[in-house]
């Protein structure tokens, strides 16, 4: 499950169609279900899971993410 900029979450389930799809029980605006070992190159991948972690770091408070980064 990787968070997402919603264009750019529709971009990819567009692009790997069978690959990353709606997240499963999560908000599908925002969250992709991503299928390891299929379309995505493992380079491709861990862009996205650094793109999901920044997203999710940044919807955190102040004193999380300081904490986060010591």
């Amino acid at each position: 499950m990787c968070k997402c900029d919603p264009d750019y979450a529709e971009e990819l389930r567009e692009r790997y169609s069978q690959t990353v799809f709606p997240g499963y029980h999560m908000n599908k605006k925002h969250w992709n279900t991503v299928y390891v070992g299929r379309e995505l190159q493992e380079k491709e991948l861990k862009a996205l899971i650094d793109h999901s972690y920044e997203l999710v770091v940044q919807s955190l408070p102040r004193s999380v993410r300081n904490n986060i980064n010591k």
